[in-house]
């Protein structure tokens, strides 16, 4: 072998022995990355809601998203697909369940029929005041309702508050139960209907966005909503009296991926916790306010406002009592769970 010959041979070993470096370096380096996504790297989450913009619920949720970068030191993003950019509320907790979507915000009312549990925030006359809608959400009622969803693989990170349900018509006053009799009224849902009826009227099945109409009309005489739909629907405009009743209460829930959430750092899983109880307690704040303000804003609209006081809720709730019974008996021994643990919360 002449000298060229071995020339070539030593500098072909020594280019192998470079690559070679090289390409264990970068196994290396891609065990070390791996590593380190598995104990907290960058991760995004993507939260779908189906609420405007502009609705108060919509920037907490975007506050939310803000506030998980901050606290898990840009180790966690949010990306947000508001107004029904990615999901309707129709098809969200599906997609929730099956893990194509990480969060969704959505209406309890939209998760019924998958966790029947929840319909007892309609059933009347259980929560009569904010202190105790917060004293059964962060006690015994929301314990229990979160075990629920967490049989379906779905972890509950924020109850939202969005507030209470009142009733408006166009006929009369509606200062007790008796004065319901014979009035045609849209409600929103099963126990909605069954309370409408129970009281003596008549519940009428129809989309939010007919009201207006059908109240202006004389199809219907009134409808049961929080005080903020109906100030936003210009109801003041076609029905006179108002009920502050307090009947019912409208919660939304911010729900999470079980295995997404389980997949998580614990590092991730605190500042995704810690995030939501400060929107949580902010949103309480914000829907009091809403509910006080736009109810006193229908009032200087021109409309007859009505509240309930105290010492008659017994009243009503006498009269609404077979909707209680319908629903422990539909839903057995969790539904006089939840039933009992309203009623504890309300003392």
């Amino acid at each position: 072998m002449n000298s060229w010959t071995k020339k070539w041979q030593r500098l072909f070993f020594c280019v192998a022995a470079v690559m070679m470096t090289v390409v264990l370096a970068g196994c290396g380096a891609g065990k070390s990355a791996g590593g380190d996504a598995a104990k907290g790297g960058a991760t995004e989450l993507k939260l779908a809601y189906h609420l405007p913009v502009d609705h108060h619920l919509s920037k907490s949720m975007e506050k939310f998203a803000k506030r998980v970068e901050e606290k898990s030191g840009g180790k966690l993003t949010v990306k947000t697909y508001p107004a029904g950019q990615l999901y309707t509320d129709k098809s969200m907790n599906d997609a929730i369940m099956s893990g194509g979507l990480d969060m969704g915000l959505n209406s309890t009312a939209m998760w019924t029929t998958v966790i029947p549990a929840l319909n007892v925030l309609d059933v009347p006359f259980l929560l009569p005041n904010y202190d105790s809608v917060a004293k059964a959400i962060d006690g015994g009622l929301g314990k229990t309702l979160e075990a629920e969803f967490e049989k379906k693989g779905v972890k509950n990170l924020i109850w939202a508050d969005y507030g209470y349900v009142q009733f408006a018509n166009n006929k009369r006053p509606l200062t007790k139960p008796e004065d319901f009799a014979g009035l045609q009224l849209r409600g929103y849902g099963q126990i909605p209907a069954e309370t409408i009826k129970a009281l003596g009227a008549s519940p009428v099945t129809m989309g939010s966005a007919e009201v207006y109409m059908a109240i202006q009309r004389g199809t219907i005489d009134g409808q049961t909503s929080g005080t903020t739909a109906m100030f936003a629907r210009k109801i003041y405009e076609v029905a006179k009296y108002l009920t502050i009743t307090n009947h019912a209460f409208c919660e939304f829930s911010l729900a999470m991926n079980k295995a997404k959430w389980d997949s998580l750092s614990p590092e991730q899983q605190k500042a995704l916790a810690d995030a939501a109880k400060e929107i949580r307690d902010e949103i309480r704040k914000e829907t009091k306010a809403e509910d006080e303000k736009t109810a006193a804003a229908l009032k200087q609209a021109g409309m007859e406002v009505f509240t309930v006081p105290a010492e008659d809720v017994a009243k009503w709730q006498a009269a609404t009592m077979s909707v209680r019974e319908n629903f422990i008996k539909d839903n057995g021994e969790l539904g006089k769970k939840v039933v009992d643990e309203c009623l504890k919360a309300s003392k």
